[in-house]
C-alpha cells in the first residue's frame, strides 16, 4: 500500500512541484491563498463548516468519503491523496479504517499542516468494541490482531462538543488573525449540541423503555452508553458481516417478543433485510422497521441540500422516542 500511494504522489505532485504550486508555509490572514481543510466523513466536514461560519469564503472545505462509501470500505484516491498532501488542516477519525493515512501523512508536501486524529483527541472517552449477548463475532478478525476501537465516535453528542473544541482550536492555530470568530462560533455551535443532548437525556428518562434492538450493525454504542440504553445487535459497528445467522435472527426476534418491544432499528442504506426477518420471526409480526442514520453516506451534495449533523441527530433523537415508547 505505501510503495502504491508513494508512487501515485510522485508522479501526479511532479507536475505541481516544477510549477512552483507547492506550499511551503501554512497560509495567515495576510495571504490571499484560502485556507485548505480536509476531512474524511460528513460530520468533521459539518462541523468545520460551522465553526468557520461567515469565513468560508476563506476556506476551501473538502469531504474524502462524498460518494456514498462509508468509512470501513473507503480507500483514497491518487486526487483525494494530492487534496491531503498539500492541505493546512486534516482532520480523520483514526481507527482501524484510517490505517492508510499513515502513508499519505508521510509524503505530504506541507510539513507545517495540522492534523486532527479524533480518538487521540477524545483519549480515554474511546471505547473497544463490544460483543453484547446474541451478537456475532467479526469472523475475520483474530485475537492476535488486538483490540479494535468503535470508530463511530461521531455518534455521542457530549463528544462532539469535545471533538468541536479541537477544531475551533486547530483552525485558530492555522488562521489566527480570525481566531476569535472561530472561538465565538464554536461556543455558540457548542451550545446547541448541548442543547440537543439534554433533549436526548429528556426522552430516555421518560421513555417506557430502556432497550433498543438493531438487526444490523449497531455504530451507536457511544450514544446508547451516553444515556444508559440496554441494546442488542446482530453485529458491532465495524463489522463488515451482512448475512445475519439463523441463530442470530432467531436470539433478537425473541428479545423483540420478551421486551415487548414495539421496533426493530436498522441503519440508512437500501437493503433492511436482516430487521425484517427479525420482525417475521416474532409473535406478532407487526413491530415497525425504523432507520437511524449513522451519516455514514452523507454527502456533500447532502449538506448543500440542507443536511445537517444537528438536524441528522434531531431525526435519530424522533426515531429513538418512537423506539423506547
Amino acid at each position: 500500500m505505501k510503495r502504491m500511494i508513494s508512487l501515485l504522489l510522485v508522479l501526479t505532485l511532479t507536475a505541481g512541484v516544477l510549477a512552483g504550486c507547492g506550499r511551503q508555509n501554512a497560509p495567515t490572514a495576510s495571504d490571499d491563498t484560502k485556507l485548505s481543510i480536509v476531512t474524511t466523513i460528513f460530520p468533521e466536514y459539518d462541523w468545520v463548516r460551522e465553526i468557520v461560519g461567515e469565513k468560508a469564503d476563506h476556506a476551501e472545505i473538502t469531504m474524502l468519503l462524498d460518494s456514498g462509501v462509508d468509512l470501513h470500505s473507503y480507500q483514497p484516491t491518487a486526487a483525494d491523496m494530492i487534496k491531503i498532501s498539500d492541505c493546512d488542516l486534516f482532520i480523520y477519525v483514526g481507527g482501524e479504517s484510517d490505517r492508510w493515512v499513515a502513508d499519505a501523512l508521510q509524503e505530504a508536501v506541507n510539513k507545517d499542516m495540522v492534523v486532527l486524529n479524533l480518538l487521540d483527541v477524545l483519549g480515554d472517552r474511546v471505547e473497544e468494541e463490544k460483543i453484547v449477548e446474541g451478537m456475532e463475532a467479526d469472523e475475520e478478525k483474530g485475537e492476535e490482531d488486538g483490540p479494535e476501537y468503535d470508530e463511530h465516535v461521531w455518534l455521542s453528542l457530549k463528544n462532539a462538543e469535545v471533538l468541536c473544541g479541537a477544531i475551533s482550536a486547530a483552525l485558530q492555530q492555522i488562521d489566527p488573525a480570525n481566531k476569535d470568530i472561530y472561538a465565538a462560533n464554536a461556543a455558540a455551535y457548542t451550545q446547541k449540541l448541548a442543547a440537543l443532548d439534554a433533549k436526548y437525556q429528556a426522552a430516555v428518562d421518560t421513555a417506557a423503555r430502556k432497550t433498543i434492538l438493531f438487526g444490523d450493525r449497531f455504530p451507536f454504542r457511544y450514544l446508547a452508553d451516553d444515556y444508559g440504553l440496554s441494546y442488542y445487535a446482530a453485529f458491532v459497528g465495524c463489522s463488515a458481516e451482512t448475512e445475519a445467522s439463523f441463530e442470530t435472527v432467531s436470539f433478537l426476534a425473541r428479545k423483540v417478543d420478551e421486551l415487548n418491544l414495539p421496533c426493530v432499528l436498522t441503519i440508512e442504506g437500501a437493503q433492511h433485510k436482516i430487521a425484517e426477518t427479525i420482525v417475521q420471526n416474532t409473535a406478532e409480526k407487526n413491530q415497525r422497521v425504523l432507520v437511524m442514520d449513522s451519516m455514514q453516506a452523507t454527502t456533500a451534495q447532502d449538506a448543500a441540500n440542507g443536511t445537517t449533523y444537528l438536524s441528522v441527530m434531531e431525526q435519530n433523537l424522533s426515531v429513538l422516542n418512537e423506539a423506547l415508547n
